[in-house]
């Protein structure tokens, strides 16, 4: 029986109290996360408000609180982070199943195409994108998934390229299975484990370049939270009210190392190699 270590436990539980945050934020913390109060800006954590509430991780120089843009903050990074690796894993799957199975002259298409992006960094892809379409949630999803589906459709072509000269997809072949039957009980199976086991690590790596763009003003709108923006807002602030910039740093490193730790779990857990020496 396979088992995890401690760390990936820890990482997954401590993931699951951010989706659990993200998700019922707005019942547990009441408080809205842009409504400005000048005359409680800069408040220290563990004060409490001119109207009674109490700031648990203070407030910023609006007198926004903090606690509330963090969490409607996580809202954020999970939605991009989930809609980028879905919508990356899509357009990657189907290119990269067309690459691998077919050859030839579409596999040369769809590989350089992918060669010339990845010659670009991926981050100044984003900003060009993000920066062209304008400050919004959804084009900071789109912005980002055109600079994912490369790292997937590579995945998929490989694990079709090593499946479809296996025997079961040539004896398939011979009985008379169409493309289509064989992509999709044949190839695609066996495409299904690296594929979640980049996913995994893609996640992370997408909430950090949606923080990046947000603190470039080039993410989500004003009158949206974002762990980006909020970090943004407070590095004027450094020396004399830390917490601004410092709680949703702190929350995206958390977020981003237990992904991390996962995204490593599941791929020593995928590795041939740690079958064979099992056996």
């Amino acid at each position: 029986m396979k088992r995890f270590g401690t760390g990936p436990v820890v990482a997954a539980a401590v993931l699951g109290l951010f989706v659990l945050v993200a998700v019922l934020g707005p019942v547990l913390v009441p408080y809205d996360s842009v409504a400005t109060r000048v005359g409680d800006r800069l408040l220290a954590p563990g004060s409490t408000a001119s109207d009674g509430s109490f700031a648990l991780l203070g407030t910023d120089q609006n007198g926004r609180d903090v606690l509330a843009q963090v969490i409607a903050g996580s809202r954020v990074s999970l939605l991009v982070g989930i809609s980028v690796v879905v919508a990356g894993v899509l357009v990657g799957l189907v290119l990269g199943l067309l690459a691998g199975y077919y050859g030839g002259w579409l596999d040369t298409i769809i590989s350089r195409l992918g060669d010339m992006q990845l010659a670009f960094p991926s981050i100044l892809l984003a900003i060009l994108l993000a920066g062209a379409l304008g400050p919004s949630l959804t084009n900071v999803i789109v912005a980002l998934a055109v600079t994912r589906w490369v790292i997937f459709a590579r995945v998929v072509r490989g694990s079709a390229l090593t499946t479809k000269g296996r025997e079961f997809v040539e004896s398939a072949r011979v009985m008379g299975a169409s493309d289509l039957r064989i992509l999709a009980h044949y190839i695609l199976p066996s495409c299904v484990q690296p594929l979640l086991v980049a996913a995994t690590v893609q996640v992370g790596l997408t909430m950090v370049a949606e923080a990046a763009l947000s603190f470039l003003g080039l993410g989500v709108p004003v009158d949206q939270a974002s762990w980006g923006s909020t970090i943004a807002n407070g590095r004027d602030y450094l020396a004399s009210a830390w917490w601004i910039a410092a709680v949703p740093g702190i929350a995206l490193t958390l977020v981003v190392i237990c992904v991390g730790v996962l995204g490593d779990a599941a791929r020593d857990e995928s590795d041939p190699a740690k079958e064979v020496v099992a056996r």
